[in-house]
């Protein structure tokens, strides 16, 4: 049976800058750009007290909370944090696999220190970042990465978290659908709509009804319903593409707004790609009308994308040739991808039918 351990960094850009400054700490600290256009990339635990969180456009956040204190991204030192915490990882084994600069899957069945108990193993790692980072993580240990993940999540921030086997069903059973990956508020909405509110509720239903409600994704519910993830932890994982999407409270169909939220988007994108390092040249415009008929918009270049204004321009022209006559936006999406070298110059249009 695999042990496997989920780290999450507790807020990691914003817990740098409090840790780096000592006017800032236990006070409500964004990570970003207060201009108009510009969007939270993390926030502290006490602005998250407000109702503040990452892709969160500024001014509203700002409007959530007046005293909230902008502080620029300093992504070198995010770099050099994550490089210290993924020394701490590989003392431990080999099998780590890094998700972004702030959080991590590790195999530790079979470890370094020849320790059999992952949970010791867990704690010793959340102890050894405080003591060389003076930063907190919060750690989950479970027998697959389905349940790990839950698990570091359960009691943020510095938390520790353990889902024996034996209780995997029924923990996964008391579950909302909220908390289950791959599960935001469309799908959410989705479930709830088919009577389906918890881990008990989901695991009642058949994979062919899954499947029907929500394609492809509706086989992982299915099994994750069951506890199950036979996914392993992949020390070489390599990004394909880097993306980001928003679904609205109300459909839009103004041209301009929509732009703006594109905006935001790309942003979002970018801080990402130079958080891992990920230079794409193919860049896609998602569309998802309020009948659930979706597009994409892709376009290739020569060169691979290393700065904002060299894909926004591109986006923003994308934009212009969306279709907004037909039915409303209900979600927009935008993502970088192909980092490959030596392909043409193109420009492509699918259309799919989602659910």
């Amino acid at each position: 049976m695999r042990k496997i351990i989920h780290i999450d960094m507790d807020a990691f850009y914003a817990s740098v800058e409090q840790r780096d400054n000592e006017a800032l700490r236990g006070k409500p600290v964004a990570v970003g750009y207060s201009e108009a256009r510009g969007v939270v990339s993390t926030a502290s635990y006490e602005a998250r007290k407000f109702g503040i969180h990452s892709a969160m456009p500024s001014l509203t956040a700002k409007n959530k909370c007046p005293q909230l204190i902008f502080v620029p991204p300093r992504f070198d030192v995010y770099h050099e944090v994550s490089r210290q915490i993924r020394e701490i990882f590989l003392a431990y084994t080999d099998l780590v696999e890094p998700l972004s600069l702030d959080e991590a899957f590790l195999d530790v069945t079979v470890n370094h220190k020849q320790n059999p108990s992952a949970g010791l193993i867990a704690k010793e790692i959340q102890q050894r970042i405080f003591e060389e980072t003076g930063l907190t993580a919060s750690a989950g240990v479970s027998i697959n990465k389905f349940l790990a993940k839950i698990a570091s999540e359960y009691k943020k921030p510095n938390g520790f978290f353990v889902i024996p086997p034996e209780n995997a069903t029924r923990f996964v059973e008391t579950l909302k659908v909220e908390q289950f990956f791959g599960v935001g508020k469309v799908t959410a909405q989705k479930m709830h709509e088919n009577g389906i509110f918890t881990g008990y509720d989901l695991k009642r239903r058949s994979e062919t009804e899954l499947v029907r409600l929500f394609g492809k994704v509706g086989r992982t519910f299915y099994q994750n319903a069951r506890g199950i993830d036979d996914r392993e932890v992949e020390p070489n994982r390599v990004t394909k593409s880097i993306s980001a999407e928003t679904t609205f409270l109300k459909d839009k169909d103004n041209r301009i707004l929509l732009t703006v939220e594109l905006y935001h988007l790309a942003k979002e994108v970018m801080a990402r790609m130079l958080e891992e390092n990920f230079y794409g040249r193919t860049i896609t415009i998602k569309v998802k009308y309020a009948d659930f008929k979706t597009i994409t918009k892709s376009k290739t270049l020569f060169r691979k994308i290393t700065d904002f204004y060299q894909m926004w321009p591109l986006a923003r022209e994308m934009m212009k040739s969306v279709d907004l006559s037909r039915q409303p936006v209900r979600l927009l999406g935008f993502g970088v991808g192909n980092a490959g070298e030596g392909m043409e110059s193109k420009h492509i249009q699918l259309e799919l039918d989602f659910f």
